[in-house]
């Protein structure tokens, strides 16, 4: 079987190559990857030496994909990640919609081209900001540590249950540019799948996370957390009355890859292919429940408040996975427990790691 996998040197993309060649065999990886996220350039070298065929090329553009040989399935890992992208300053609008939309169409007419099937990794970000927002929340846990929870004694929205979101959650606008970006990328998967002829599977994936991650503040935030606190950087309590209650779940890229093995190895996909893939309630955790972690771990070292909203914050979002789990019989082999174990023991090893990877 042949692979191509876009966005390969970035930590998502070189964790799945490196996982499917040591549990798939007579496989073939290749992969395209543009570069230019500070960090990607360490994962090439290690990627070729397993024998992977990494292509310095864009997936904005349709010529560098034309260089590519054919596949039997893409896994398109490109994308600006980040929820502020379009209006963080540091990218535009446009700029976005060419990583992750046009990006998107240009891999699909290399699918097309190349009768290869798809797996598109989407984001939980694709679910309604306000629906999100007006979710009933109540704080749970220890004065030290707490973390806001579901009220299950008030209504819940259709959607939602004690599991958490589901696939059937409103994705009703705002979801913010980069969701609204993921959003019209399923969208036009699924079309070119229906008219072409080739499997198409949507994974929305919630916050992946492990060491060599080039985590940031915007996203990749345990990764991050964890290194800004072993290496006594500023930390912030953004928004939600800078108590750090507000709460994700996490899960690692090599429990996304065996899901991403059971899709490849199903004769065809359902009309409606979408997956939450996350770590769900038991691998979920809030920043001051994490900061509770990092002090024990490393020493006490306190993040600030910093009141401020920032755009498309959301107080709660946990993934519910329940239907990858009924239809594949997946549920996430790691626990967040040993995810955070593993990039502590990274960032003892690589003090200077957030200025490696910019």
């Amino acid at each position: 079987m042949k692979i191509t996998i876009t966005g390969i040197c970035g930590f998502v993309g070189s964790c799945l190559a490196r996982h499917l060649l040591e549990h798939m065999d007579g496989l073939t990886i290749l992969g395209i990857d543009n570069l230019v996220r500070p960090g990607s350039e360490m994962n090439r070298g290690s990627l070729e030496h397993l024998g992977v065929h990494v292509f310095h090329g864009d997936v904005r553009m349709p010529s560098d994909l034309d260089l590519l040989p054919p596949a039997d399935w893409v896994i398109d890992a490109a994308a600006n990640p980040s929820v502020l992208a379009g209006v963080d300053g540091k990218t535009s609008l446009r700029q976005l919609m060419e990583h992750n939309l046009v990006g998107t169409l240009n891999v699909l007419e290399y699918c097309r081209r190349s009768n290869a099937g798809l797996l598109l990794l989407s984001s939980s970000r694709v679910y309604s900001i306000p629906a999100l927002a007006s979710l009933p929340v109540r704080p749970a846990g220890n004065d030290s540590a707490r973390a806001l929870a579901l009220d299950a004694a008030r209504p819940l929205p259709a959607g939602v249950s004690e599991a958490g979101i589901s696939e059937r959650f409103s994705v009703s606008p705002p979801v913010s540019p980069y969701g609204g970006s993921k959003l019209a990328s399923e969208i036009v998967a699924m079309e070119y799948g229906a008219a072409c002829g080739f499997p198409v599977w949507v994974n929305r994936c919630g916050v992946l996370a492990g060491a060599g991650q080039f985590g940031t503040a915007e996203q990749g935030i345990f990764s991050y957390w964890l290194h800004a606190h072993a290496a006594r950087r500023p930390l912030r309590y953004i928004g939600f009355e800078g108590k750090g209650w507000q709460v994700r779940d996490a899960f690692h890229p090599q429990d996304l890859a065996a899901l991403l093995q059971v899709q490849m190895n199903r004769a065809s996909a359902p009309v409606n292919p979408v997956y939450n893939v996350s770590g769900g309630i038991e691998n979920s955790m809030s920043l001051a429940q994490l900061t509770a972690w990092c002090d024990e771990r490393f020493g006490p070292h306190a993040p600030v408040a910093d009141l401020r909203p920032r755009p498309f914050d959301i107080p709660w979002l946990v993934l519910d996975a329940g239907l990858a789990q009924r239809d594949f019989g997946w549920t996430p082999a790691r626990s967040l427990a040993s995810i955070l174990d593993e990039i502590a023991v990274h960032a003892r090893d690589n003090p200077t790691w957030l200025e490696r990877c910019g």
